[in-house]
């Protein structure tokens, strides 16, 4: 009779630094309803209960998108994070937000984690060499485990050149297929677990195309897989944002092969108990900076919440301060992600800086009516290509100042069916004052005379509250599918 062996895979994913417990967006009985969750304290909490469950046959692993997201992170260059992520007991990370700060301050902060950071697609320009090591291996309970990583693929091409700078990404498909003949005919693993940053979409093709991966454990694009998903012979499974859950894989394998799974969605609730020292790790982290962070900068009668894809409430808060601030006729920022909720009372400062944490000048451009139609329809096709492959970046580019109505299955180019600017039809020739943050807002190849205003981000929401609290944020339909 064959031994049965068993493992257990705890992911983390797109925490986004969030540190502390947060407001979270749930759907529950036909509606969106927020309460609090998350917080590392409760994540090394429910992982400690976990390991003694399961006699340490545990397998913890970070997808990436954890360095980076909320003040005290940004504000550290990531630094803040190291010794809360080293108390965890993580067994490999790969990465996507972690760039930010540059390839340089990435790697020195690698140095100091206690797991190693896995890429099998990123590369140094000067020597075409892996800037990271592509896999690595973990004994566990008697099982031989090959860990591989895939940072995302989109730092060198969508966002700021700082990110990337002396390094190239690849999809890492083309890679993937060697990696895993390796660690099945040279190791002799057991069980191969991939961790992608690529995206649910661009994992699932990519487990399409190439075999032999066990585990897939996906991130980047924020899916709560609430039931594990199968491509081929591979369980998918990517867990949320925010540490506002962690996804578990208890595996049955019997003669290398898994014979048996079953998967939750762990939400990270306050009946979670709290871990005592990682409470303690947690406060030091935020300490320097709770004084200022929980400065009140006003309030707001409607939720402000960013999980919506063509268009949301926290965005359009953003936006109308950078009217606010500029005088501009449009405001775009990129469509990100990323930023726990607010919901009605008092707005802090941290909630502000959760928003947009990097706190980026406000600047302005002239662009055509004809710029304009193009980068919408370009940043339309990146969100929506039937390609997985070909999407690049987060939600729709958050716009205030237009109205699109879009066809979102169309081919590219001819999505939008119609498009008007403040109530008036899009004249193709006119010149358009814009106000954007950061690259992704108004790339550098749309519009002309572009000027820093030397209003910081944070600054005009600031302004803005000072104003109108508290704020009424609605949904104006600046996206609407046909």
């Amino acid at each position: 009779m064959e031994k049965q062996t068993n493992l257990t895979i705890l992911q983390l994913n797109d925490t986004h630094a969030y540190l502390e417990p947060h407001q979270e967006m749930f759907w529950e009985g036909g509606t969106t309803k927020y309460r609090q969750a998350g917080g590392f304290a409760k994540i090394a909490g429910y992982l400690k209960q976990l390991r003694h469950e399961k006699e340490d046959a545990v397998l913890a692993l970070d997808c990436g998108d954890t360095f980076h997201g909320t003040y005290p992170a940004v504000a550290s260059k990531g630094e803040v994070m190291v010794p809360v992520l080293n108390a965890l007991g993580l067994a490999a990370m790969t990465a996507h937000w972690e760039f930010a700060y540059g390839p340089e301050q990435f790697r020195k902060l690698t140095q100091m984690l206690n797991y190693p950071m896995l890429a099998i697609n990123v590369y140094e320009e000067a020597t075409d060499k892996l800037a990271f090591e592509p896999y690595s291996l973990k004994e566990i309970n008697g099982l031989k485990i090959g860990i591989i990583g895939i940072a995302c693929n989109i730092v060198d091409k969508t966002m700021p050149p700082h990110f990337s700078e002396g390094n190239y990404f690849t999809l890492g498909n083309k890679e993937l297929p060697d990696y895993i003949h390796k660690l099945k005919q040279e190791e002799k693993v057991d069980v191969i677990v991939l961790i992608s940053h690529l995206g649910f979409p661009q994992n699932m093709k990519l487990l399409s195309e190439v075999e032999g991966v066990d585990v897939c454990l996906s991130s980047h694009t924020h899916y709560r897989t609430s039931e594990a998903v199968k491509q081929g012979q591979t369980i998918v499974v990517e867990s949320g944002c925010h540490g506002s859950f962690l996804g578990r894989l208890d595996l049955t394998i019997e003669n290398g092969r898994i014979s048996n799974y079953s998967h939750e969605l762990v939400e990270i609730s306050e009946q979670l108990p709290d871990d005592a020292p990682m409470q303690e790790l947690v406060r030091q982290a935020i300490q320097p900076y709770k004084t200022e962070l929980s400065q009140k900068a006003g309030e707001t009668a409607t939720v402000l919440d960013r999980n919506n894809i063509l268009e949301s409430t926290m965005d359009n808060f953003l936006l109308q301060s950078m009217l606010h601030a500029t005088g501009a006729e449009l405001a775009f920022s990129n469509g990100w992600r990323y930023g726990a909720p607010i919901v009605p009372g008092p707005v802090t400062l941290n909630d502000l800086y959760n928003i947009i944490p990097m706190n980026p000048s406000i600047q302005t451009a002239e662009l055509t009516g004809q710029e304009l139609q193009e980068m919408l329809e370009e940043n339309l096709e990146k969100t929506f290509s039937p390609d997985p492959y070909a999407q690049q970046g987060g939600f729709v580019k958050r716009c205030l100042g237009l109205r699109a109505f879009i066809k979102i299955e169309a081919p590219k180019n001819n999505r939008i069916q119609k498009l008007f600017v403040n109530k008036e039809e899009l004249d193709l020739q006119r010149i358009y004052k814009a106000s954007f943050v950061t690259e992704q807002g108004v790339t550098s190849t749309y519009g002309t005379t572009r000027t820093d205003t030397g209003i910081k981000a944070i600054k005009a929401m600031q302004q803005y509250l000072g104003k109108h609290s508290p704020v009424r944020v609605d949904l104006l339909g600046t996206f609407t599918a046909v």
